[in-house]
């Protein structure tokens, strides 16, 4: 079972890494696979290149093997759907392999306003990640559909490949890439809220400020 973390990674940042590491272990998944988009289709069109994008989350992951960078949506022109991502890891992984697309409580909001969502729920399950004792009532659309598609734990996940809504409780560091872009711009250090190695390539690229980078921290 595999679970996938799509993003503009711009950059990516202990919020992104230490949910995914709660899901790899709680759902006991082989790997998650960290999916940089291209063309985004729900938000603002990343800053930074393709390249520092991935050179940023191959940094940050290169220490925890079952983490992996998979650069299809990259690789792919056009916008960036989830659903046409799911089926090229269907062609790929085959029918039978579970796979769990994992998102954040916002963009489960949102869900019945992507590209074919109920058909994005063929392909995968749906890991609705949130900080313990957080819920909130859900919308009608979104009820009906959890009425259809709940699962009552992990275990639920392994007995078919796709079509399950599991909420999973995970550690939440509150913090935002826009954030972080918006305190090197002020000269301020976004040390602590991304791995050391991403800093390092913030620095040498002179990523996210009018200046040539950040000065060096000891």
């Amino acid at each position: 079972m595999i679970g996938i973390l799509g993003g503009t990674f711009d950059p990516i940042h202990l919020g992104h890494l230490r949910p995914a590491l709660d899901c790899l272990e709680s759902l006991r998944l082989d790997q998650v696979r960290f999916i940089p988009l291209n063309v985004a289709v729900h938000r603002p069109q990343p800053a930074t290149p393709a390249t520092l994008r991935l050179a940023m989350l191959e940094a940050a992951i290169a220490n925890q093997p079952e983490f992996v960078a998979d650069t299809r949506e990259l690789e792919r022109p056009g916008g960036s759907f989830s659903y046409d991502t799911l089926q090229s890891l269907r062609a790929e992984l085959g029918v039978q392999v579970p796979i769990c697309l994992l998102v954040g409580g916002d963009a489960f909001r949102g869900f019945l306003d992507w590209y074919r969502p109920h058909e994005i729920l063929t392909l995968a399950h749906l890991v609705v990640m949130h900080r313990p004792g957080v819920g909130g009532r859900l919308e009608p659309g979104l009820q009906t559909l959890y009425a259809q598609h709940g699962c009552a734990g992990p275990h639920a996940l392994r007995d078919r490949p796709a079509g399950g809504i599991l909420f999973q409780e995970v550690t939440q560091v509150a913090i935002a890439s826009t954030r972080i872009r918006a305190l090197i711009r002020q000269g301020l250090s976004p040390r602590y809220l991304v791995p050391d190695p991403v800093l390092d390539i913030i620095r040498e690229a002179g990523l996210y400020g009018p200046v040539a980078g950040i000065k060096a921290e000891h």
